[in-house]
This record gives C-alpha cells, structure tokens and sequence, in this order.
C-alpha cells in the first residue's frame, strides 16, 4: 500500500517569520498540534504545540515578538507520496518521529501521515515505531 493511500491531504504551511500567537490560532482553528514550515514553496521545518510550550513558554520567550522560526524544529522528516506504508513505517521508527511530511515528486508537501494513520492499516508496523518511539523518550 502506498502512504498517498492513508495520508491527511489537508496539510497546512505557515512562514517562519509568522508570530506564535498567530500559530497557536491557526492551530486551535484547525484543532491540529502540528504544522510545516514553509519558506519559498519549500520546507523549512515544523513546529507543535509542544513546541510552542516547551520551547516558547518554558523558554522565557516573548510570546507576543517571537516567531515560528525562534522554536520550529528545522530537521524535516519527509518521503514521497508514492512510497510504501511499511517503508514510511521504519523511517518513522528509525528517526523516532510520530509523523511525517509526504512529497510530491516534484518536492511539493502533499500531506501528512501520523502514527495513527499507519495504525489503521499496519498494526504490527506501528506498534514497532510507538515502541522504538516511547523507548528513546
């Protein structure tokens, strides 16, 4: 099965120099806990409420001056949407990540997968990447 089969198509993209408060927003409008990052039409990271609270609020930073780029993890997990589930699967267990952004060939964002999208259709697969996951934190 290819991840373009289980992927979340409605993936958002917001700037790097947008403002936290405008994130968090966006992210209670979209009730989403994750966003990309996207400079010129190309990745430049991602950011998560987790993010914004450890990094942002934890941090001491001025949440009303700071912006995405201060906080966002510029370490991009990504795979193209023809790849397979079981593929995209080990890479997310291997880099311990619970998701990953999808491309297009032409290194266009697509989408999103989750550890929950890989659950419903691989159980033995996913139940490998939360344990490798859970095991680095």
């Amino acid at each position: 099965m290819k991840v373009r089969e289980i992927m979340t198509t409605n993936v958002e993209c917001v700037a790097p120099d947008s403002g936290i408060m405008e994130i968090a927003h966006q992210m209670k409008l979209l009730d989403v806990g994750f966003l990309a990052i996207c400079e010129n039409d190309r990745l430049a990271g991602t950011i998560t409420d987790r993010d914004i609270v450890i990094r942002g609020i934890a941090g001491g930073r001025d949440l009303n001056s700071c912006t995405a780029r201060d906080i966002m993890t510029p370490d991009v997990h990504w795979c193209y949407e023809e790849d397979d589930v079981k593929d995209v699967a080990e890479q997310m267990s291997e880099k311990e990540v619970r998701r990953m952004l999808i491309l297009s060939q032409d290194k266009r964002l697509v989408g999103v997968v989750s550890l929950g999208d890989i659950s419903k259709v691989e159980e033995k697969e996913s139940g490998k990447v939360l344990k490798d996951i859970t095991e680095a934190a």
